[in-house]
């Protein structure tokens, strides 16, 4: 399985400690060199680039080169421009991206997508994470999400 990240569902799993659910649910995944970059950031927390100083041996960092002349990839950030490139160039089954436009764009494009909350549900309904509690760590972070669509997560595990 091809499984290709984003920055920022990386970036909450290590905040809320729950990195490893990426290994645990899909073997390998992959990203993008500029997405290595962003978590390397001066601006991400100081856990992300620590993490990502010396990446697990299931992360692979690929290189890619991007295509600046697809006007529909101008409004995303570099990180999710290269994480949908990569993913057709690789064939990826999976693309882990939470940002609206991105995950829209990457639907258009005949990807299958999941965000941050979709990893934590699929991990929670192979009863490797307890749901309710990582939901409540991952609100004490700047992750945003409608109140509805937590609430109805959420209702699946009362």
């Amino acid at each position: 399985m091809i499984v290709i990240s984003d920055t920022s569902p990386i970036c909450y799993l290590l905040l809320i400690g729950e990195i490893d659910l990426l290994s645990q649910l899909y073997g390998q995944v992959l990203i993008p060199k500029i997405v290595q970059q962003e978590l390397s950031d001066n601006q991400a927390p100081t856990i992300v680039q620590n993490w990502i100083k010396n990446p697990p041996t299931w992360l692979r960092i690929e290189t890619i080169q991007e295509n600046n002349d697809d006007p529909d990839l101008q409004g995303l950030d570099p990180g999710e421009k290269a994480a949908i490139i990569l993913a057709k160039i690789q064939g990826a089954d999976l693309v882990i991206i939470d940002d609206g436009l991105g995950r829209k764009i990457a639907r258009s494009r005949g990807l299958k997508i999941t965000g941050l909350l979709g990893v934590l549900n699929e991990a929670a309904q192979q009863n490797i994470v307890n749901f309710p509690d990582a939901i409540a760590r991952l609100q004490q972070t700047t992750f945003f999400a409608s109140e509805e669509l937590i609430h109805s997560l959420l209702k699946r595990y009362q």
